[in-house]
């Protein structure tokens, strides 16, 4: 059974290369930290959800919005199978409604805060820009990308970083729930330039300050697909 269905749209994912060690703390029970050519990631993670359904009902007045994020990669061996996963630090949505819910049911770390985002798209390119305030300051992700989509290349970092299909969530130092997120795999858009501006320290914590002055590795455009979440989760 799906707890929830969605359509994600225009996913820009700005992934920075950090040490491990700063992730340790973070690190649900069971999990590995995962990692694309030796390196460890955090992604700030921008994108809409649209045509919102909890337990295949519509959610009226609530079912769009934007949703931004900072997530980790982790990696879960089950007797012979690999699964890899994310972790979330915290997942900011405008409507308090929404993030009560997901914490309540999803043991996740939601927050709500005003929110919006902005597309101009063309035949040529595409425009995405989302935007969330935090404390009087509004902070942006955005990007310029080509319009024409291609398939992602096996073994790139942009299937490292799309193509994890679980969520871990840490409840506490014993106890991890682990959930199913389905989705095709996504066409990206190539990124000709993108802006920044996030007080990380503020969003996230200072643990996270030192990425205000650090550059993202690579900057990523996914055009996105129908999402559905399983409701069943396992503690492991």
């Amino acid at each position: 059974m799906n707890f929830l269905e969605a359509k994600w749209e225009n996913l820009i994912m700005a992934n920075y290369a950090v040490d491990p060690t700063i992730l340790i703390p973070y690190l649900p029970k069971g999990v590995e930290l995962d990692s694309f050519e030796g390196k460890c990631y955090v992604s700030l993670v921008g994108f809409m959800f649209n045509k919102t359904k909890i337990f295949n009902v519509p959610i009226p007045y609530l079912g769009s919005f934007e949703e931004i994020n900072l997530r980790f990669y982790v990696v879960r061996k089950d007797g012979d199978t690999l699964k890899r996963g994310v972790v979330f630090i915290n997942e900011t949505v405008p409507y308090a409604a929404v993030a009560w819910m997901a914490n309540y049911l999803y043991k996740e770390h939601y927050t709500a805060v005003k929110t919006k985002h902005d597309w101009e798209l063309t035949e040529t390119s595409k425009k995405i820009n989302y935007s969330w305030k935090k404390n009087k300051k509004w902070n942006t992700i955005q990007v310029n990308a080509q319009s024409k989509s291609n398939s992602m290349k096996n073994g790139s970092v942009e299937a490292f970083i799309f193509e994890h299909y679980f969520g871990y969530t840490r409840v506490n130092e014993n106890k991890t729930l682990e959930y199913g997120i389905n989705h095709p795999s996504w066409k990206i858009n190539q990124v000709i330039d993108y802006r920044i501006d996030c007080d990380f320290e503020q969003m996230y914590g200072y643990d996270f300050a030192f990425l205000n002055a650090q550059q993202p590795d690579n900057v990523i455009l996914a055009e996105g697909s129908d999402v559905s979440v399983k409701w069943k989760r396992n503690a492991i």
